[in-house]
Formats: C-alpha cells, structure tokens, sequence
C-alpha cells in the first residue's frame, strides 16, 4: 500500500533554508546556472554548514522519539545532480530527511500538496508567494547573522514556534481597518466585533496541525509550545482570545505587547522560529531568532510611501 501520513506534521524546506549555501548561489546568480552546476559537483563531498532553518528541522525531527509524528520533505530547485550535495550533508548531520523533489529549475511549491505539507519554508521570496496564493502555509527564511546556524543543539530541547496575529494566524481584515480608519477606527471596531470570531489567516491550518500534536502529551511535559506575539493590546485582546477559543486552540502563550518592538519579547520566549507578515518586524527579529517572513495581506501590497499608516500596526 502507498505511504500515507496521517496524523504527521508534514513541513517541507527547501536546500537554501536548511543549509548555508550562500557561496553557491552568488556563483548562480553571478556567472548562471552552468557555473553553479559546474561548483556543486565540483564540491558535491563538501559538507555544507547548517543554515537558518537547520535547529528548527533538527527539533521537528527530534519529535519522532516521542509518540508525536513529523515528516520533513526537501523541495528544491536543484537538479538530482547538484542535490547530491544536498543529501551528503543530510546524511552527514543524521537528518531524517529520506524523501525529496529536485525541480531543475522548475516551480517546487507544485508538490506541496502532493506531499501533503502543513507548512512550506522556502529562501526564495516568490515561492512562497505562489505556496500562499494556492493557502498553504508559508514563509520565506530570512537570512540570519553569520555563524547564527553553528550550534544546532544550543538552547532547550522543547520546540517553541511564535507567531504574529493579523495576516498571519487570522484575516488581514483588522490591519485593513487601521489602514483605512486609524487606530482610533481599528480599536472601535475590534472592541464592537469583540464576539465575533477573526477569520482565519494563512497559518492557522499550522497551528491547528500543532496542536493536534501537542494533545497527544500532557500540558506540563509537551515538547511543543506556542506563543502569539502581537502589537495587539487592550481592547483589541479579547476578540483574539475569543477567536483561539472558538476555534478550539490552545495557544501556550500570548504576548500582547501595544506596539514594542518584539524581538526582546521572542529572545526571552526562546522562539525557535518566529512568523510575522511585516518586513520591519522580520528584519529586527531575525537578529535574534530565526525568523520567517509570511508576505500575505495588506501589509505586503504596494503602497503610496507617503502615507503615514503604510508600515501598520503590526497586530
């Protein structure tokens, strides 16, 4: 019978979000694809360093040794021959990764379904585009400081994933009315449709695959732990909590911090990855925490500079 995943969590990445592959993508995009096939045979039994993404992967995997089931997926543009670099140095970090789509070129989001992946973390900024205009899950891996993917066993063992709110885990349907009304408006009308359930964003179909697994473990010993790390703040709280409770999901923590900077806030949680659909948060954070940039919603459409709501809330 074919494999089937059911009840996984089914996360796929691509090469560039696992691995630091820096080198060999300034020779891609500086001398094309020949001389970047050329380099990657040439240096197929040189180990690659791990990249932004490569803890995270490391602690989803880590996962399988408790009754909870994660299957991560490699898609990637490289072809079976410059991905052969790709799987030496999986097999050289004993990454349970066996299965894989190399593209040659071709669009990689295309077998998300196919594989049934919850989420999809990609280094390539329209991928992810394409992977959340079809509603997955998805976020572009945001390049980190240098050495920041050495020590992959740094830190606590318990996986830990925060996420912002609006255009994230809900609609972008609130951002739009602080866009439109201000502030003033936007808190008018959050605390008049406090009872009524925000709609949901790109990332909740991840966070309810997450709790299904953190269900299979006791609150106080889940190797799983959610945060929401919002510029949301009283009264523009309650429809969240609310929302979760309607939607029965439980979030470990909520952060809502009335527009401070939320990278301090990250750094103490220990996020091990971090979602947000704003640049200016993304850039800050991923100082400090590996971060994923979710480009869905008003805030990632184009606007007059000019303007002085065009950076948002950031809720």
């Amino acid at each position: 019978m074919p494999v089937q995943f059911d009840n996984k969590l089914v996360v796929a990445i691509s090469s560039r979000a696992l691995f630091d592959m820096r080198e060999s993508h300034r020779i891609f995009i500086e001398q094309g694809v020949d001389a970047y096939c050329r380099y990657q045979i040439e240096h197929e039994d040189e180990i690659l360093r791990p990249g932004v993404a490569f803890p995270l992967v490391r602690k989803l995997l880590a996962l399988n040794g408790s009754s909870t089931g994660v299957e991560v997926i490699l898609l990637s543009r490289n072809s079976a021959d410059t991905g052969l670099r790709v799987f030496n140095s999986i097999e050289h970090y004993k990454l349970d990764i066996t299965r894989a789509a190399f593209t040659n070129g071709e669009r990689p989001w295309r077998y998300i379904p196919a594989f049934g992946a919850h989420l999809f973390l990609s280094a390539d900024p329209s991928d992810v585009v394409q992977a959340l205009s079809l509603g997955y899950a998805a976020a572009t891996i945001m390049p980190a400081p240098e050495g920041a993917g050495d020590d992959p066993d740094a830190g606590h063992e318990q996986l830990r994933i925060a996420f912002d709110g609006d255009a994230v885990l809900f609609s972008d349907s609130a951002e739009r009315v602080f866009r439109n009304e201000g502030l003033e408006g936007f808190s008018a009308s959050e605390r008049a449709q406090a009872r009524d359930p925000l709609p949901g964003g790109p990332f909740k179909s991840f966070l309810a695959a997450l709790h299904t697994l953190q269900m299979e473990h006791p609150v106080d010993a889940c190797p799983i732990r959610t945060a929401l790390v919002t510029a949301r703040s009283a009264p523009a709280h309650e429809r969240v909590i609310r929302t979760l409770r309607h939607w029965d999901i439980r979030i470990d923590e909520a952060l809502f911090l009335g527009g401070m900077s939320k990278a301090d806030f990250l750094e103490a949680f220990g996020a091990d990855i971090f979602f947000d659909d704003q640049h200016g948060h993304c850039h800050t954070a991923s100082r400090h925490v590996a971060t994923g940039h979710v480009p869905h919603g008003i805030a990632n459409e184009p606007r007059d500079a000019e303007d002085p709501r065009a950076q948002g809330t950031g809720v």
